[in-house]
C-alpha cells in the first residue's frame, strides 16, 4: 500500500503511517524486525540483498528504506547509490552492526538520511523512520511544486492554487 497523497497540512503530505522498504540479508532479522514495525501501523516491503532492493524501488514509492551497510553483492553504499539514483527524494536509515567511521562519513555525504547501529531501539526507528518519510514527502511536493509551475504561467490564479495545495501553509 502507498501512503495516500491526501492533504494533511504542515506535514507534506505525510499522515503518519506508510511503506519502508527493509533490506538486509539476514532473514531472521528481517522477519523479526518486519514484523515489529507493521505492529505499529507500517506497511513493510522487504528485500533480502542491494539487487533486490533496487528492483524494488523502480516498482514503487517508498517513505522511507532501512538498509544495512554489509551484504554479500552489492553493499550498503552501492545499493543506497543505485536507490537515490532511481528516486533522489528517498530517505535511506543505514543500520550497521559492522561498519566504520568511514563508512558512515562517506553514506552521509551519499545522502543517508541516518546511520543507526544494530540493533537500534524500535522507538528510536519508528521515531527516524517517521522524520525519514516526512522529509520525502515534502521533498516530494517540492518538486511538484515547481513542476506545476513550469507548466502554468507565472502568476495566474491556477499556479498558486496548486502551489497552495501541494504546500499548505
Amino acid at each position: 500500500m502507498i501512503t495516500s497523497l491526501k492533504r494533511s497540512a504542515g506535514t507534506g503530505g505525510w499522515r503518519g503511517a506508510g511503506t519502508v522498504l527493509l533490506v538486509d540479508d539476514e532473514e531472521e532479522f528481517v522477519e523479526a524486525l518486519a514484523e515489529r514495525l507493521q505492529v505499529r501501523g507500517l506497511s513493510v516491503v522487504t528485500a533480502s540483498d542491494g539487487a533486490a532492493a533496487l528492483e524494488r524501488a523502480k516498482e514503487r514509492v517508498f517513505d522511507a528504506v532501512l538498509l544495512d551497510m554489509a551484504m554479500p553483492g552489492l553493499d550498503g553504499i552501492q545499493t543506497l547509490k543505485g536507490l537515490l539514483a532511481i528516486n533522489p527524494d528517498l530517505q535511506v536509515i543505514l543500520l550497521t552492526g559492522k561498519a566504520t567511521l568511514q563508512q558512515g562519513v562517506e553514506a552521509m555525504k551519499l545522502g543517508a538520511l541516518d546511520l543507526l547501529e544494530k540493533p537500534a531501539a524500535i522507538d528510536t526507528l519508528v521515531q527516524r523512520i517517521d522524520a525519514a518519510a516526512r522529509k520525502h514527502w515534502s521533498l516530494r511536493d517540492k518538486r511538484v511544486a515547481q513542476r506545476m509551475s513550469d507548466i502554468l504561467p507565472a502568476g495566474t490564479v491556477a499556479v498558486q492554487a496548486a502551489v497552495d495545495w501541494v504546500m499548505p501553509a
